[in-house]
């Protein structure tokens, strides 16, 4: 089939702005949310666990809810659906701050997961469909990682705020009021970037299953993310309780890995031109193990303290970075006339497998210790660790 690609006429900075937003909110309607979670089965009238289903139910919905929108976006186009999602966000957003029970509030906190999946699927599509093979794809997907970092650093304190002074329902109406602009701005200036093809007939997404750099590289990425994820799952009851720090102190320490993680995407597309995909990830599979080695000695030899904790993530975040700018690139890459679909099942998977294993990491071995941080980082590092090699392997097989 023949790929014709789109035409896409915005700077990399400006693209950024058009497309960041997005990424965004995705997140923190989950973050901004958390200060209050603790309120919410006494507001609602309803236990706990249903409140705490609104978190795990809205992560996997966020997953699972690409898998639909994947195919529908290499159908019909990245634009429909990227507005109809964001449309559907800022709709459930205010649905959620209108709910006075339980069952009304669970619905649209899905609903609005739905909708942030469908605006991630179609912003991801559209940077492959035009950065797939320039090296502005590194600087982008380094960049969305860097943001999402500081996004469950200062999401719940803003949420704190904006609840202390407006109460929670605010909090909801501020993540709708802010999807508006994002939508317009989309409205006005996103362009359809799905490739034109000369025939209609599409690939069957079977080949994405039976590709061995797609597991290789999604993994690494849910490595990467999954790291992340335990790391902000343990840290608050690692340090405010077992070290002692103050909220605001806590805070601000949490923010200097988002700050190792911007400084790294700075330099990440020199990396990548230097080390190659295989090459970037391989040595971000080393950071973190170096980074859990280090963990395991201060958990073994020491107390919680910034030395033992956040220095040693100040490694993982380089290799959270290193693996996250280069890791869809290497998904993905073969799948262009299906990039819609293979971007959906890229992070439907990794949503999967992070909130699977890295939820049961943080239960079962305590989520007052590294020691999920640990055993997560370690386990998936060696599991890339060995696709990678094969990979290595199979390319030596195929040159002779």
């Amino acid at each position: 089939m023949t790929i014709n690609r789109p035409i896409w006429g915005h700077t990399l900075p400006a693209a950024l702005l058009l497309m960041a937003p997005f990424d965004i909110l995705a997140s923190l309607a989950m973050d901004i949310y958390l200060p209050v979670v603790p309120a919410m089965p006494a507001i609602l009238g309803t236990n706990p666990f249903v409140i705490q289903l609104t978190l795990s139910l809205y992560m996997v919905m966020l997953g699972v809810g690409q898998v639909l929108f994947g195919p529908i976006s290499d159908r019909i186009g990245r634009r429909p659906v990227l507005l109809a999602g964001t449309l559907l966000f800022a709709i459930a957003s205010l649905g959620a701050a209108s709910s006075s029970t339980a069952i009304p509030f669970v619905t649209f906190r899905l609903l609005q997961a739905v909708g942030a999946s469908a605006a991630l699927v179609a912003t991801f599509a559209t940077v492959r469909d035009i950065y797939a093979d320039r090296p502005e794809g590194v600087v982008i997907y380094g960049l969305f990682s860097s943001m999402l970092a500081f996004v469950p650093a200062l999401g719940p304190i803003a949420g704190a705020l904006i609840a202390d002074h407006f109460g929670w329902r605010a909090i909801f109406v501020v993540l709708a009021a802010l999807s508006v602009p994002a939508m317009l701005n989309a409205a006005f200036r996103w362009h359809e970037t799905r490739p034109g093809s000369q025939t209609m007939q599409r690939r069957s997404v079977m080949p994405i299953f039976s590709s061995l750099p797609f597991w290789t590289y999604t993994l690494a990425f849910s490595a990467a993310m999954g790291t992340f994820f335990v790391f902000f799952s343990t840290a608050p009851r690692v340090l405010i309780d077992r070290a002692g720090y103050s909220e605001i102190r806590f805070s601000i320490t949490f923010a200097t890995v988002a700050v190792v993680m911007i400084v790294v995407t700075r330099f990440a597309k020199a990396f990548v031109a230097r080390w190659g995909i295989a090459g970037s990830a391989a040595r971000g599979m080393g950071l973190l193990l170096c980074s859990a080695i280090l963990l395991g000695l201060g958990e073994v030899f020491g107390s919680p303290s910034f030395a033992s904790f956040i220095v040693p993530m100040w490694v993982m975040a380089a290799g959270i970075v290193l693996t996250a700018s280069v890791s869809a690139n290497g998904a993905l890459a073969g799948f262009n006339d299906i990039a819609g679909s293979a971007v959906a099942f890229y992070f439907c998977i990794q949503s999967l497998i992070v909130g699977t294993v890295g939820t049961l990491a943080t239960t079962m071995l305590g989520g007052d210790t590294a020691w999920p941080l640990i055993c997560y980082a370690t386990m998936m590092a060696a599991l890339v660790s060995a696709g990678l090699a094969l990979l290595r392997l199979w390319d030596q097989s195929s040159e002779q």
